[in-house]
């Protein structure tokens, strides 16, 4: 492995030979970098292997991701999170670990956030250090510069798998039981309104991109989003709407509740928000509550009953409302709330399925279809968790929607 010194002088020497600032192919930057590299590779003992893996280096710092395009290749990371130029995390398969490479300046560092940032018409600087942004691949990206970073330039990459997870998958992974995904299935095909609640990094997003499978095809469907991940492709009528920052001079924003309101006017069946956050969950409420059955949305909570206290503040940030009024419009716009969790051997599993059981003494009740329950014997302090998903043996209260789908209501009385 070529240190991080050679790399740069590599790098230099190609861009001595080439006009990066003009059109150049590809095939012409490669074959220049090859050429640095057999030139340098002369005068010491280098491997075909290190001066292929030198080739591919120089290459991505020009054309990819740098050093960091090795991570995103390796379909096993799923999270990569820089702290500075000289500190690098990885996720894989659930655990966390420190990358053994680094950048060879905070200028690198900056100058690839740059361009990232750049190639999806986003800006960030000093006076706009936070930025959200994607990949090419969908793979979301997030941005704290310095100031506000005080250990230098941080980046946050979660990457897209480069399947969409169907909930076959999710059932294979032990996410949850098969039983539990039919009910869940025949929910979305019925049109009950579902929201999705769990921690960072506990699948909400690739968990609705399953449920979403269940959607009819002939349905029209609008989805909002912050940034775009969902992949939802088995509805040809799709409409897929992303939120804009504000350009440098502070104009030109586009909130999720501008496109929430927007959305009204799509004639949609469904609307999927792919994450509330803040006030967006008022106007996303309504529009559960004005005909638009079967929509879906996500946030962070850590249970499900939780998310109905988050929901609430996030509602009050938008609008001076009674809590009862609150509780009752959350009440009556969803029907399910599906809650995530990472456990603590970082496998994520559907942890409680719950139906909003309506608006009684002045709280939101819940009626638990499905907890996940550790297995006896399988809460040592052994990291591997032992335990799944089990019927509460309660069935939906609120079988309308059921019924008006055609399914037979005794299927769902045992939960």
């Amino acid at each position: 492995m070529l240190a991080e010194e050679d790399i740069l002088l590599l790098r230099e020497r190609v861009k001595q030979r080439i006009d990066l600032q003009g059109a150049v192919e590809d095939s012409e930057l490669l074959g220049v970098i090859e050429q640095v590299v057999f030139e340098w590779s002369a005068s010491r003992v280098l491997t075909a292997a290190g001066k292929h893996q030198a080739v591919r280096r120089l290459f991505h710092s020009f054309r990819g991701l740098d050093m960091l395009q090795p991570l995103l290749d390796d379909p096993a990371v799923t999270e990569i999170m820089i702290n500075g130029h000289e500190e690098i995390f990885i996720e894989r398969a659930g655990l966390i670990s420190r990358y053994p490479q680094s950048f060879e300046s905070r200028e690198r560092l900056e100058d690839l956030i740059q361009s990232i940032v750049g190639s999806v018409n986003r800006v960030v600087n000093e006076s706009s250090p936070i930025v959200d942004a994607r990949l090419k691949d969908g793979s979301r990206i997030h941005v704290v510069l310095p100031p506000v970073a005080l250990k230098g330039p941080t980046l946050t990459i979660r990457k897209f798998p480069e399947r969409q997870l169907l909930m076959d998958d999710l059932i294979a992974r032990g996410a949850l039981p098969s039983e539990a995904a039919e009910l869940l299935g025949r929910l979305v095909e019925a049109k009950y309104n579902l929201f999705i609640s769990g921690g960072t990094g506990t699948g909400k997003t690739t968990f609705l991109n399953a449920l979403s499978r269940f959607i009819p095809a002939d349905e029209r469907v609008v989805t909002i989003e912050d940034s775009a991940e969902l992949q939802i492709r088995n509805v040809p009528n799709l409409v897929s709407l992303e939120a804009r920052n504000a350009n440098t001079e502070g104009k030109g924003a586009v909130t999720i509740r501008e496109l929430i309101r927007a959305s009204l006017r799509m004639r949609p069946d469904r609307i999927v928000v792919g994450e509330v956050r803040g006030g967006e969950a008022l106007d996303m409420l309504q529009a559960m509550n004005t005909g638009h059955d079967g929509s879906l949305s996500t946030g962070h909570a850590n249970s499900a009953k939780d998310m109905i206290a988050r929901l609430e503040t996030m509602v009050l940030s938008a609008a001076e409302l009674p809590i009862p009024a609150i509780r009752g419009q959350i009440a009556s716009a969803i029907d399910i709330m599906v809650h995530l969790s990472r456990l603590r051997d970082g496998s994520r599993r559907v942890t409680e399925i719950a139906e909003v059981a309506g608006f009684h003494d002045g709280d939101v009740q819940l009626n638990t279809l499905y907890r996940y329950a550790e297995h006896e014997g399988g809460a040592g302090e052994e990291m591997s968790a032992v335990g799944g998903l089990v019927p509460t043996g309660r069935g939906l209260i609120d079988t309308r929607k059921w019924e008006m789908a055609g399914f037979q209501r005794r299927e769902v009385d045992a939960g």
